[in-house]
């Protein structure tokens, strides 16, 4: 594990050359991608399970928690999590958090970042009084996620950890449960875990102060930039006490200038500490692009899915018009799929990701929506239907499979109407996708799979029972539709 420590702010050279994603060496970079025949025998033998000798092991270093100086209920906590080794973020970024110290911590998706400053805030407020003049229903600590998804995930492994803490923990984000989370707030609450807009919102009805805030964390601040939050987290953190009055913590897995600044400009002298990617998830994603047409690309899906035959994989759209499309087309032919877009409600998104997670789906069809911040496990495969539009999009769609070590394959597909952003891609990832030639056969839709009655989902299921009554319910209708009057009188028979 190579550790840069850059002092900060950094010189002007290092903003001119964001962290890479890849610095793969030549013989990595120009390896030949394993054939499909290969990724299928390797699929039929199921992922690999965590144990003692397992690919996700190979990633942890030799720091433990309990070389930390942690409070006894958050490290039982940790423990019954079966968390006792730290990844290299976590044994990087710990002993400078757990000082008080101000962190900007850089490492790849999946890697523990959201262990890393979950552990470093809940010490701090289990082992430094509150100030005597907070109230009850005044944060200690706030965390900010740019999406609702993220959020939720965060508040999960919170739960779990802070378990034995006692520490109250309030989730805040919206298109849900308005009234309740206000209520929440009101009651009390020791950490805060919010998208921007709703906590705002509460800010702004006095539901809540800011003055008790003892500890700040951004979780993935590029994303802030690219969603159009950072004018409303520039809001929140000049509301806070003063830098020099709080600890904060930036995580994500890119930091690029303009997420520095905004560190520079908020944080109190934060150290930049990043983990060289070549050791973690990112080298495990084995990476291939083809070069369909754009009527080519379903058919290409649709056999590559079946010769994969992947345990779980996730296929990425650019809209969501693509996504409905490509959603129907696999259901047509047998896939348990489900889609997720910006426009599905909170409920039906969290039950879906409820459902792929369970295995009740085996394919998800996404826009950009889920490509940061969701942890599912076991995503074998990850598709680029349609190539994003640039390269931090890509890595964090990639970075939805090989989390924690495990290894995971990308495939993407560059068709005409895409393929001009594979060069920036390229450029910011710094290295060659390898080329892989499609296979005329792979351009022949297979047949649709025959599965089992029980197996369909319920809308096909119910299909030939609503089909059977439709012509009694059709014959229904038309007799009470038929209007009156001399046109709907039976004919006379004369007299």
């Amino acid at each position: 594990m190579r550790v840069h420590r850059p002092e900060f702010p950094a010189f002007a050279e290092h903003f001119r050359h964001p962290r890479r994603f890849h610095r793969a060496s030549r013989a990595a970079a120009s390896r030949r991608f394993p054939s499909p025949a290969i990724l299928a025998d390797s699929a039929r033998r199921g992922p690999e399970l965590p144990g003692k000798n397992s690919v996700a092991d190979q990633v942890l270093t030799e720091t433990f928690f309990e070389q930390f100086n942690l409070h006894p209920h958050l490290a039982a906590g940790l423990a019954d999590c079966g968390f006792t080794r730290c990844t290299p973020i976590q044994a990087l970024t710990l002993p400078v958090a757990l000082e008080g110290r101000d962190v900007a911590g850089q490492a790849q998706t999946g890697t523990g970042k959201t262990c890393a400053f979950l552990v470093a805030v809940m010490n701090r407020l289990l082992t430094k009084p509150a100030i005597p003049e907070r109230n009850d229903n005044d944060p200690r600590a706030v965390i900010i996620a740019p999406t609702r998804e993220l959020a939720i995930q965060i508040d999960k492994d919170a739960q779990a950890i802070g378990r034995h803490t006692g520490l109250r923990f309030a989730l805040i984000y919206g298109g849900v449960d308005y009234d309740k989370q206000r209520q929440q707030l009101r009651d009390g609450c020791d950490v805060i875990i919010a998208t921007p807009g709703r906590l705002i919102d509460y800010f702004k009805q006095h539901v809540f102060s800011f003055r008790a805030v003892e500890a700040t964390v951004i979780d993935e601040a590029d994303r802030m930039f690219d969603l159009g939050f950072i004018k409303d987290v520039r809001y929140l953190l000049r509301k806070m006490p003063p830098r020099e009055e709080r600890q904060g913590m930036l995580f994500s897995a890119t930091l690029s200038y303009r997420v520095l600044e905004l560190a520079y400009e908020h944080m109190n002298q934060p150290e930049k500490l990043a983990v060289e990617t070549e050791n973690v998830t990112a080298d495990r994603v084995r990476q291939q692009v083809y070069f369909p047409a754009k009527e080519e690309k379903m058919p290409l899906l649709l056999n590559l899915l079946e010769h994969c035959n992947p345990h779980r994989s996730i296929v990425f759209v650019n809209t969501r018009a693509a996504a409905e499309r490509v959603t129907d087309r696999l259901k047509r032919h047998g896939f348990k799929v489900g889609a997720l877009s910006g426009d599905v409600p909170q409920a039906k998104r969290q039950k879906l990701l409820e459902r792929f997670k369970k295995g009740e789906a085996e394919v998800l069809v996404a826009t950009d929506v889920a490509a940061r911040g969701l942890h599912i496990p076991d995503v074998t495969h990850v598709f680029n239907y349609d190539l994003p539009q640039d390269g931090e999009d890509y890595v964090h769609r990639i970075g939805r499979t090989a989390r924690l070590g495990a290894e995971g394959d990308a495939i993407s597909f560059a068709c005409d109407l895409y393929a001009m952003n594979l060069p920036d891609i390229e450029r910011y990832i710094d290295m060659k996708i390898p080329v892989s030639a499609v296979e005329p056969a792979w351009l022949v839709p297979p047949s649709p799979r025959a599965r089992p009655q029980h197996e369909r989902p319920e809308s096909e299921a119910e299909t030939p029972t609503a089909s059977a009554g439709a012509p009694a319910a059709h014959k229904r209708r038309r007799r009470r539709r038929r209007p009156g009057g001399a046109q709907a009188a039976p004919p006379a028979t004369g007299g």
